[in-house]
């Protein structure tokens, strides 16, 4: 079994003490083998705040890490920095901001930097993207789980988040699709969800998940819903054989400590 955090969206800069606090225990508890962490680390793409966001990811100790730049991770305000240099402060923190993988016996993790300097806060996937993402799944071992980040939804479930869709996602979860991703991971919009794409869609020839997190650490919660991050976890016994599960954690604030409120099995 492999057990990924996903913490999503943590806005260093507007992040809460409290929030913090409870991850780290939650860490502590679950012992995750990957954190993915799916973009928006920082409110500004300030130094100081990918430094914060940096020691405190650091400060988890999570084996393995998989992350992935957001729109506000790249200079709103300097301007040549954006034009010229946009992932430079990133990459000080994270290294490149490039696409990344992640394997295990039973778990395949693929992470598209979907970002782009030219877009304020909408994200893109390429048609490169697409298809050098499809030809690696084709290639997942069998029983892996297999998923795809990014950090723009490719699913939303409010009208008013429409104009947050992922561009090119249609052509992404098509393609992704039929060459046997399970789930497509996401934030953005600091809501969680799990959304079936194929009860939404008659074109997909496989079912397709859309795994969306919250707000793991700022004061920018959405929705009523407070600071939550997503488990997911492989290999979980069900009655008719193993199947991966997502968890949504939120924080209780009564307690300070991060505590499990839903649960999907991804058949």
């Amino acid at each position: 079994m492999t057990v990924v955090l996903q913490m999503s969206d943590p806005h260093f800069g507007t992040e809460r003490p409290m929030a913090q606090g409870a991850l780290e225990r939650l860490c502590q508890e679950l012992r995750p083998d990957l954190l993915l962490l799916t973009g928006d680390i920082t409110q500004r793409a300030r130094p100081v705040e990918f430094s914060r966001a940096k020691a405190f990811v650091d400060k988890l100790g999570v084996p393995a890490k998989l992350v992935i730049p957001g729109n506000h991770d790249i200079p709103l305000y300097a301007v040549a920095t954006r034009l010229l240099h946009p992932y430079r402060r990133y990459e000080r923190a994270f290294g490149a901001a490039q696409d990344g993988e992640f394997e295990t016996e039973d778990l395949l993790v693929l992470a598209l930097n979907t970002t782009r300097r030219y877009r304020h806060t909408n994200g893109e996937v390429s048609d490169r993207q697409i298809e050098r993402a499809a030809q690696r799944l084709a290639r997942a071992r069998p029983g892996q789980l297999r998923l795809i980040a990014v950090h723009q939804p490719v699913a939303v479930t409010r009208k008013a988040d429409l104009e947050n869709l992922l561009r090119g996602h249609s052509k992404a979860v098509r393609r992704w699709s039929e060459a046997g991703v399970d789930a497509i991971v996401g934030g953005h919009i600091h809501l969680p969800y799990v959304l079936p794409l194929h009860e939404r869609r008659n074109d997909l020839p496989r079912p397709v998940w859309a795994v969306q997190a919250g707000t793991a650490l700022s004061t920018r919660v959405r929705g009523g819903i407070p600071n939550s991050v997503n488990v997911i976890r492989t290999g979980q016994a069900t009655g008719a054989g193993s199947a991966a599960v997502v968890e949504r954690w939120d924080v209780d604030e009564t307690v300070g400590l991060f505590q499990r409120v839903a649960s999907t099995t991804l058949a």
